[in-house]
């Protein structure tokens, strides 16, 4: 077993069930000893002085794979503490929270992905794993004898998180409404999407606040996930949320995905408020509160959201794809000095400064209902916050694989040629700004900057996404066209079928 190519990012991803099946209960056994000698090393301390928190999400193969992980962790004399159905922020959380505190914790999901595919998410007090760090836990568990234990059995612990996870997210609505009353969210109407995963729970936490959640649907776990992929970014799951919104006439509707660390919402007319609105709105929340603070987003947004941030009197900072990646970058800002209180992906990966910066769906929508609830007392909607946010006419993504076979470097090559091609040519703007790949924008019809294009390399596969958007009809196949111009001949690096089908 070559462990190492379960990374997915910082990540532990695979095949968990059906065939070409990698990722079994046994390797999350080893996975469960390999984190145990990581943190023994980190820590100083020798393994049964060490707890580590283990939960999962609603799918299928996720019962085994905690067993397996349990035994691995137990094998080395350390105690495992089964927090059984669990969302991603909460294992973060219960290392933070007085009366549990693990040394560390597991959290066995894949996110949004098909129902076949599972992972494990390390924590520790300083937040999830960085990719080194992940490569140190896989490169100990490629060295792990099969049969190499201390002889010792640890404990195992029944304690589950969720109850004080959600009474943490109560907490912060009664103190953010209305402090004097138990009941905050009286008139306030919501619908939950869980997507059958382990978010089911936040429309019960709701009610109990007073808010009335009729139309809730797929809060039931179940990890077949029957209903719709559970993910803010896919078209049917939106589409789904916003019909039940609109059935009950609700003042709103939210999503998360399977394990909660993402979610999306929709207005009362069931618009969809994700990607760039998502992170617009947050933004003005924020900068609501702190004028001149700034947000760190993934390199995708799109024009009108940066001049959005602006006129709200923030700073936009474009970052690398990867909620790792701008997540490290806004901690690296803070530390700098840089009043930075946010770092968000257009994918819902949402981390504020005010939650330790973890990624954590449910903490980003139960500010936004916050807010919901304090502009609905003044008469007023949650989307007011949107007025003024210009949206791209057209916009498109092309995925090209690369066909080199040392593909990173030579899609890295390629981004160099196209940059110093932008710089011979006059009408190629590069983005003063941009900090991933490259961005150059075009003037259309006498409007400057009308449209552009993204070209990166994406964080895991040898793909080359590209992105583009325009505020003028026609923008998009302009760029585009001029992308081809430039790398026409680079057939040997790219495929770029996509791209001439795109143009035809």
């Amino acid at each position: 077993m070559d462990f190492k190519k379960l990374k997915s990012g910082s990540d532990v991803r695979g095949v968990a069930m059906g065939d070409n099946t990698v990722l079994t209960p046994e390797v999350a056994e080893t996975l469960g000893r390999a984190f145990v000698a990581f943190l023994a090393q980190r820590l100083l301390k020798k393994p049964e002085q060490l707890t580590i928190a283990v939960g999962r999400d609603s799918r299928l193969s996720g019962p085994q794979l905690l067993q397996g992980v349990v035994k691995g962790i137990t094998s080395t004399g350390a105690t495992a503490a089964d927090y059984e159905m669990c969302t991603t922020p909460a294992m973060y959380m219960a290392i933070l929270t007085e009366g549990f505190q693990p040394d560390a914790s597991i959290m066995i999901t894949a996110s949004h992905h098909p129902w076949y595919l599972n992972g494990l998410k390390f924590f520790t007090k300083e937040g999830g794993l960085g990719f080194h760090e992940l490569d140190e836990v896989l490169e100990i568990a490629q060295n792990l004898s099969p049969v190499e234990t201390s002889g010792q059995t640890g404990k195992v612990l029944h304690t589950p998180f969720l109850p004080t996870y959600q009474k943490h997210l109560q907490d912060l609505i009664i103190e953010g409404v209305d402090p004097e009353v138990q009941k905050p969210l009286l008139g306030l109407h919501v619908v939950v999407d869980a997507g059958n995963g382990a978010g089911g729970f936040y429309a019960n936490m709701l009610e109990e606040l007073g808010a009335w959640v009729e139309g809730s649907q797929f809060l039931e776990p179940d990890g077949h996930f029957p209903n719709h992929i559970p993910n803010p970014e896919n078209a049917e799951a939106m589409a789904s949320v916003s019909n039940a919104v609109l059935k009950v006439g609700a003042d709103l509707g939210v999503i998360f995905d399977a394990d909660c660390d993402r979610a999306a919402i929709v207005d009362h007319t069931g618009r969809e408020i994700n990607r760039n609105r998502l992170i617009a709105m947050i933004s003005a929340i924020l900068l609501d509160e702190m004028p001149g603070a700034t947000i760190v987003t993934d390199s995708v947004t799109s024009s009108g959201l940066a001049d959005f941030i602006q006129e709200w009197g923030g700073v936009h900072y474009r970052y690398k794809r990867g909620y790792r990646n701008v997540i490290d970058e806004a901690i690296r800002l803070n530390e700098a000095g840089v009043n930075c209180p946010l770092a968000i992906e257009t994918s819902g990966h949402a981390a504020l400064r005010s939650n330790h910066f973890l990624d954590d769906g449910m903490y980003l929508v139960t500010v936004l209902l916050i807010k919901a609830m304090q502009l609905k007392q003044q008469g007023e909607d949650l989307s007011k916050l949107l007025d003024g946010l210009k949206e791209p006419v057209e916009s498109r993504e092309i995925r090209l694989n690369v066909v080199a076979e040392d593909f990173a470097p030579a899609a890295r090559q390629l981004i160099e040629r196209l940059m110093e091609y932008a710089t011979e040519h006059e009408e190629w703007h590069i983005a003063p700004d941009n900090r991933e790949g490259v961005r150059i924008s075009f003037d259309i019809e006498n409007q400057l900057n009308a449209a552009w294009f993204l070209l990166r390399l994406s964080v895991h596969d040898p793909v080359m996404p590209l992105n583009a958007e325009s505020d003028v009809p026609g923008g998009v196949r302009y760029v585009l066209g001029k992308l081809y111009e430039a790398i026409q001949g680079e057939t040997d690096v790219v495929d770029l079928s996509p791209l001439r089908a795109a143009l035809q």
